[in-house]
């Protein structure tokens, strides 16, 4: 889609915020009014319009995409989504710790079991650990309470939420993360950790390092996102 607009800019609206492209508020691609919780998220919105040159590009509107996914698709779908990204809960990716080498069963356990602990005692959701990749069922009440903990979350949160999860493979982390527990740095870091146990033996090619660069990026607006909607 080429640019179709002149000037970018941030008005009120209701109890909220609008992007106006010169005199027309943005709309999502159903046509609903894109309306923000506070004037920072908007700002920060209205600036990834005002950068886009003749070509509009969404991919690297990465806020814009957060906002409009929470109201075309979250918001109608709340139930399901909550289900898809607490169904994480069940096979996170901190719980499976490698049988060998020694070394990287130890950095797992290094990196990772501080952020299982801490989800222990914040939501009372103990995760249970194992070594190699078969399966272990989680307790029940593990479970269901971090479906809460998911549940809880407004529309805006829960979509920056489950763009975390999916990114990271881990509901663990991606709650760390929207809770201000860790950075999108850190975070990305532990869920590539075994990633980056291979790469220091055998290198990393270059289509590696732009997956990696794509998925950091995104992670690094999800958190400037929650930090907004904060105002």
């Amino acid at each position: 889609m080429r640019r179709f607009y002149k000037s970018v800019s941030v008005r009120p609206s209701g109890s909220g915020y609008e992007v106006m492209l010169d005199t027309k508020p943005l709309r999502t691609p159903a046509r609903a009014p894109l309306v923000l919780p506070t004037q920072s998220l908007a700002e920060a919105i209205a600036a990834e319009w005002a950068v886009q040159t003749d070509e509009i590009r969404p991919a690297v509107m990465h806020r814009t995409q957060l906002a409009v996914t929470a109201t075309d698709r979250v918001a109608p779908n709340r139930e399901s989504v909550i289900d898809e990204v607490a169904a994480y809960a069940g096979t996170d990716l901190l719980c499976y710790r490698a049988e060998e080498p020694l070394s990287l069963a130890e950095r797992q356990h290094a990196v990772w079991q501080p952020y299982l602990d801490w989800c222990a005692v914040t939501f009372d959701a103990p995760l249970l650990v194992t070594r190699g990749i078969i399966h272990k069922a989680q307790p029940e009440v593990a479970l269901a309470a971090l479906r809460r903990a998911v549940a809880a979350e407004d529309d805006l949160r829960l979509t920056a939420l489950h763009t975390a999860t999916a990114a990271l493979g881990s509901l663990v982390l991606g709650l760390a993360m929207i809770h201000g527990r860790t950075g999108p740095e850190e975070a990305f870091a532990a869920s590539v950790l075994d990633e980056d146990f291979q790469i220091e033996r055998w290198g990393e090619d270059a289509e590696a390092t732009r997956r990696r660069a794509a998925i950091l990026a995104e992670l690094v607006a999800v958190a400037d996102f929650v930090r907004r909607l904060s105002g």
